[in-house]
């Protein structure tokens, strides 16, 4: 078992990979800017596990240098083990001391492992866009010397006709505030990015280990998911001609892989301008929300992959049951 490093797509590709990895896009090494990549190699000198690290441009915390660990797969916990290590060495090496991961360089793309082997409701298979991993994973980093340093969880509402007698109270608040909410339908949702994308940077720039993002970046992310959403689960809430709040749901496609008819939608993300006068917004889009995917015919909504301390986590105790948990792990490595 030996490790290489990869700087370029082109030097992964000429890489065979053991069939029992999933398969891995080369290209996201250029497009995601990762700084280096790292396989293990097994004896016929297929990658057995593999890994980016990024330790450039990564996201600041006070008092540390954050490195990350990302595109992580492995076949066994002998090659994690060994990734792992070099990993930290890597980043240790480029004066990080603090090693983070999974994440794909930044939160604006795929990071966190589910734990809990995966599910705290074992009925419920895994949801659109959700992270999906082997139960053994957070042990292989648990067993690196990596401990949680974040938590999230996704929650489900079951019964959308279910009501909540303070949102007509909010809603007349927001309404006195000069703010009103639309669904995106019969609007252009490619020109609505952009907004879209000005709202998340501001809303969001207090999150744990934010970083920017370009908007063509951002645009690049959304636009392919257009061609399938249903506008009328975004929802715009506006101040004149002013964006100030959002809530971005999409049904679960992963439930037509499966062969189901979709009766199952996400609210993917929630984002409001940090301003005292739209206080209970958030609450409000997603009551509409849930309102609007009943009205669609919608039996049931997730509330995906919220922060342990995001609004939108107290917004979900109103409504939805936790089905699931994550972690993003963290290691002190000094320098």
């Amino acid at each position: 078992m030996r490790i290489v490093e990869c700087t370029t797509a082109e030097q992964r590709e000429a890489i065979s990979q053991s069939g029992m990895l999933a398969p891995f896009d080369a290209a996201q090494l250029r497009s995601h800017a990762a700084d280096v990549h790292l396989c293990v190699l097994g004896a016929g000198g297929e990658a057995q596990a593999h890994c980016s690290l990024w330790w450039k441009r990564t996201a600041e915390l006070s008092g540390h240098t954050v490195g990350v660990i990302g595109h992580f797969a492995t076949t066994d916990e002998e090659a994690a083990a060994a990734l792992l290590d070099r990993a930290v060495a890597r980043l240790q090496e480029n004066g990080c001391t603090l090693a983070v991961g999974p994440m794909d360089g930044n939160t604006w793309r795929r990071y966190r492992l589910s734990v809990g082997n995966g599910l705290v409701e074992p009925s419920e298979p895994s949801f659109f866009l959700e992270p999906v991993n082997p139960p053994e994973w957070p042990r292989f980093f648990e067993r690196a010397g990596f401990a949680p340093i974040a938590e999230y969880y996704s929650a489900m509402n079951r019964d959308l006709a279910q009501t909540d007698l303070r949102l007509d109270v909010i809603k007349v608040r927001i309404e006195a505030a000069g703010v009103q909410i639309r669904s995106a339908a019969e609007t252009d949702l490619a020109e609505e990015l952009r907004r879209i994308y000005e709202v998340s940077r501001i809303a969001f720039a207090g999150n744990f280990l934010y970083t920017e993002l370009a908007e063509s970046d951002f645009v690049g992310q959304y636009t392919p998911l257009l061609q399938r959403i249903r506008p009328e689960l975004i929802l715009l809430a506006e101040r004149g001609t002013e964006l100030v709040g959002y809530l971005f749901g999409l049904p679960d496609f992963a439930q037509t892989a499966r062969g189901q008819v979709i009766d199952t939608f996400l609210i993917k993300t929630v984002a409001i301008l940090p301003e005292p006068s739209l206080r209970g917004l958030g609450g409000l889009l997603v009551g509409l929300a849930h309102q609007a995917g009943h009205q669609l015919g919608f039996r049931r909504c997730i509330h995906a992959l919220m922060h342990e301390s995001n609004g939108s986590r107290n917004i979900s105790r109103h409504y939805a049951e936790t089905i699931r948990r994550y972690a993003l792990y963290g290691m002190e490595i000094g320098s």
